[in-house]
């Protein structure tokens, strides 16, 4: 009993644990023609590769995996201090040098440079489109999202519905839905991009008036159920959104000025020269707006609203404002998205995708732009990767719980995320210090 007590052994037998329930849940599948100890049994005892070297039991793979975790674990907890030590004083020089302006902008420039090389280094089509879609779409998301809960702190279960509505609003402008176009008169794609932005925007600021009174697990509900309205609406009305069927074949972008003419067609290069494109404004225009007073009234309010709201600070109008400058990122992700894959239908709008989205979020920072372009990459390109080719095993209805072991794994290891902004690294470090914030250094913009 006094063994059981020790925090290695605690450790040991919860390492283990979780790794008995992985190998379950990863294993084979049961239905209701099979008996029902069909699915653990292969879970546990199927004959798999032994990481290459020979055939071996699933349970052996998954003991080694969970006996390496537990390793690193106790490596961690017994020489993390000087480890950490040895790193902040390697690492030193390099962060004098990025707090540089210059510096700043020397890096700025090196990532706008791969970013161009990407589509010489990706030949393939097939992946050129994934980028585009999988990855730069998303970014454009989770930067939108990012605004409404990493600067205002304002929990949004139903962003994907302003991706939908610049989804809808393209092929409704463009005459491939039941329902006729404004005026009857269908315009080109490229030209929708300001009037879905603009959209967008506007629902934001329906949405926020009446519903951004409320506060934490209220406002998740409503928001929840916006999106949930958005896609019960797209799905079902078929005289107006095509219903489940969608809409026909969006045109794809092109741009005519008489003397030039330009034509997307199927190549994904030019879709992806497009998104980098609004990817960098919306990165900039964020950037400004979170060094302004703007900002600093968002992260007022999502520190402590009272205190925020008692010093002249109108909760009402900066949380509207935040609502329709997060839309406005989502609503062009949505016009990019329609142009690209043609035919879009409800299936593409979810509201598990909002999570997908407040999940990218978390994982690169809430609060951090760069932090959250970089999130957004990692995730995407790894869930694609695995998607595409399966390795180990891998299933795709078995995604989100290997999402949620990486979630949980970065709330132990690194909770502000993979790359945290200045501004929530040091609230942090103040936090766990001293068990107070510094809300007074935020509106007097100090920090910045």
């Amino acid at each position: 009993m006094n063994l059981m007590r020790r925090p290695e052994v605690k450790r040991l037998v919860t390492v283990l644990m979780v790794m008995a329930m992985v190998t379950l849940m990863t294993g084979e599948s049961g239905d209701a023609s099979t008996p029902p100890t069909t699915g653990p049994h292969g879970a546990f005892f199927e004959k798999v590769s032994y990481f290459g070297l020979f055939r071996a039991r699933r349970w052996m793979v998954f003991l080694t995996l969970g006996l390496l975790a537990y390793g690193l674990m106790f490596l961690y907890q017994r020489y993390s201090p000087p480890v950490r030590k040895r790193i902040r004083t390697v690492t030193a020089t390099p962060k004098r040098l990025v707090q540089m302006r210059s510096s700043r902008f020397a890096v700025y420039a090196v990532v706008i440079v791969i970013a161009l090389s990407i589509p010489h280094l990706v030949t393939q089509s097939y992946w050129m489109y994934l980028i585009v879609e999988q990855v730069g779409v998303w970014i454009l998301l989770a930067e939108g999202l990012n605004v409404v809960v990493g600067f205002a702190g304002l929990l949004d279960l139903g962003y994907v519905a302003f991706y939908a509505i610049g989804a809808y609003i393209t092929a409704w402008m463009t005459g491939v839905l039941p329902a006729p176009p404004l005026f009857h008169h269908a315009i080109p794609t490229l030209w929708v991009i300001p009037i879905g932005v603009l959209a967008a925007m506007v629902v934001g600021i329906m949405l926020g008036i009446p519903t951004l009174r409320l506060r934490g697990d209220y406002l998740a509900i409503v928001t929840l159920g916006f999106a949930l309205i958005i896609d019960d609406y797209v799905g079902n009305q078929n005289g107006i959104t095509g219903g489940g069927e969608g809409s026909l074949t969006v045109p794809h972008f092109s741009v005519n000025l008489g003397v030039w003419h330009y034509h997307w067609g199927l190549n994904p290069v030019p879709y992806y020269y497009l998104c980098l494109i609004f990817v960098v404004l919306f990165v900039v225009v964020f950037s400004l707006l979170e060094h302004s007073r703007v900002g600093r009234s968002w992260v007022a309010l999502r520190e402590d609203e009272v205190a925020a709201e008692s010093i002249g600070i109108n909760p009402l109008k900066y949380k509207v404002m935040a609502f329709a400058v997060g839309a406005a990122s989502g609503g062009f992700a949505g016009v990019l998205s329609a142009g690209l894959v043609g035919n879009i239908n409800p299936t593409m709008f979810q509201y598990q995708a909002s999570i997908n989205i407040l999940i990218l979020v978390i994982f690169g920072g809430m609060g951090s732009i760069w932090g959250v372009a970089l999130g957004a990459v990692f995730v995407q390109v790894i869930t694609s990767y695995m998607d595409n080719y399966q390795p180990w095993g891998f299933q795709i209805n078995d995604l989100y719980m290997y999402i949620g072991a990486l979630l949980i794994i970065m709330m132990i290891f690194r909770p502000a995320g993979l790359m945290p902004s200045r501004r929530r690294r040091r609230e942090i470090k103040d936090f766990e210090e001293t068990g107070e914030g510094h809300l007074d250094e935020v509106l007097t913009g100090d920090e910045i």
